[in-house]
């Protein structure tokens, strides 16, 4: 059954002025960059010489699934991080998960910068690789869905997808920093330098970006809706069981929901600097330029959807955006094996816009299907959900399904398939954009139709 629409009224007072409002927005907006920048680091740097110092031994192209799928452990342990900073952030507050989740990942990258290779130590090299990575992972899964609460509950109720969108801008931001970090490095030092200490030096330099996350984060409020919960005794004693009770259907729609942003997304900035350079010829600096223009294009774009979610609905932009990239999962390859630069960049520009449709309401949308008590934990778990089935495999079947059939139209058919379940499963669910979020039972969440 549905429920019906409840009007949205904030809470008396507890909302901020524009300018700590802003604040808190630079805030949420700084810290998913850092996070983001180290998070996809590990991904250029999987595409482009991981294989080479990890994996030396095997073939290229088996050297790079490993890569890839060392890549994807990090979704593993996103979910896993979801459950676990979300029990905390449900019943401590979101402010301090932020900080854990925040030093946490600047650790693990640091200790990514500093592994020895496997010519040094032989296999314990790609085992610690794989366990920094697994932090990694663990650490974003507290991260995302805390930032986007901290805009999302802190929002004006006709605002909450434009400031739920800032936060989805750090994806962009950080991929383009991440890019812009081995670009400045490549061009620097010779391939040789670059497989032996260069590719070091982005992961050591992300210590700067997290102390400057840190320092700002120290000075934000904790959000009305968490206040509310604390005020009214309505903690969930066990958040993840309390919200696999109540909203199970919300978590597993609203995961799958999310799967094509994480597919499309990582196909351009992970699996297509591959098949670029692997496949095309193209060299690996110009595959950066590429991701580094499309991440520009996206920074520019998100919020403008965000924005726009706010005055028709989050479900039509989203829906825009997932039939968008269907439609543009076979062009986009056509357009790259021309091998023609402006015709990459084309491909890249199209995607990143689709993208940004699909991706820049959908923090807001989730967030607002899940009760204040357990919305740490919803918007965590469906998110990483769909990472998982999403983000984490798309690399590894990507290099897989070109190598066994030679032909792009495979990687084209799987984006496809990911849109199209993607709408199905958003179809399922309800807009939940006129809800007053700040109540904290179950029973004001949005319902999965019968």
């Amino acid at each position: 059954m549905s429920t019906s629409t409840v009007a949205n009224t904030d809470v008396p007072n507890a909302r901020l002025d524009q300018s700590k409002m802003r604040k808190i927005a630079t805030a949420s907006v700084i810290g998913t960059t850092v996070e983001w920048y180290d998070l996809f680091l590990f991904g250029t740097a999987s595409a482009l010489v991981f294989n080479r110092v990890f994996f030396p031994d095997l073939p290229p192209e088996v050297g790079t699934i490993l890569s890839f799928l060392t890549f994807a452990a990090a979704y593993v342990a996103r979910t896993l991080g979801a459950v676990l900073f979300g029990h905390f952030g449900d019943r401590i507050g979101r402010k301090s998960m932020l900080l854990v989740s925040l030093l946490t990942m600047g650790a693990a990258t640091l200790g990514i910068g500093l592994i020895p290779d496997f010519n040094t130590i032989g296999l314990a090299a790609p085992f610690i690789l794989l366990t920094l990575r697994i932090i990694q992972g663990l650490a974003l899964g507290g991260e995302w869905g805390g930032a986007v609460l901290m805009t999302v509950e802190h929002a004006p109720a006709a605002k909450r997808g434009w400031y739920g969108s800032l936060v989805q801008v750090g994806v962009p931001i950080g991929t383009l920093l991440a890019n812009l970090a081995f670009l400045i490095v490549t061009a620097a030092v010779s391939e040789e330098a670059l497989v032996s200490w260069g590719w070091r030096i982005p992961f050591l330099a992300s210590v700067l970006l997290v102390a400057v996350g840190i320092y700002i984060r120290l000075n934000i409020e904790e959000t009305p809706s968490f206040h509310q919960v604390r005020e009214q005794g309505a903690k969930a004693k066990l958040p993840f069981v309390y919200l696999m009770r109540h909203y199970w259907k919300q978590v597993l729609l609203g995961g799958i929901a999310t799967l094509s942003t994480g597919s499309t997304f990582t196909l351009m900035v992970a699996s297509g600097v591959n098949y670029g350079t692997s496949a095309i010829g193209l060299t690996s600096n110009l595959m950066l330029w590429v991701v580094f223009a499309a991440c520009l294009i996206g920074f520019v774009c998100i919020p403008l959807f965000g924005r726009l979610s706010d005055r028709v609905g989050r479900k039509p932009v989203i829906a825009a955006g997932i039939i968008a990239e269907a439609l543009l999962a076979f062009p986009f390859f056509w357009l790259m094996n021309t091998g023609n630069v402006a015709a990459v960049l084309l491909a890249y520009a199209m995607m990143m816009v689709a993208f940004s449709a699909n991706y820049g309401p959908i923090a807001t949308f989730l967030a607002e299907l899940f009760g204040a008590k357990v919305r740490y934990s919803g918007l965590s778990v469906a998110y990483m959900l769909s990472g998982l089935l999403g983000s984490a495999i798309t690399p590894a079947i990507t290099v897989w399904l070109l190598n066994l059939t030679g032909q792009s139209d495979s990687i084209a058919w799987y984006i496809l398939g990911a849109s199209l379940l993607s709408l199905i499963a958003l179809f399922l669910l309800t807009d939940n954009r006129l809800r007053n979020i700040d109540r904290v039972g179950a029973t004001t969440s949005v319902e999965v139709p019968a």
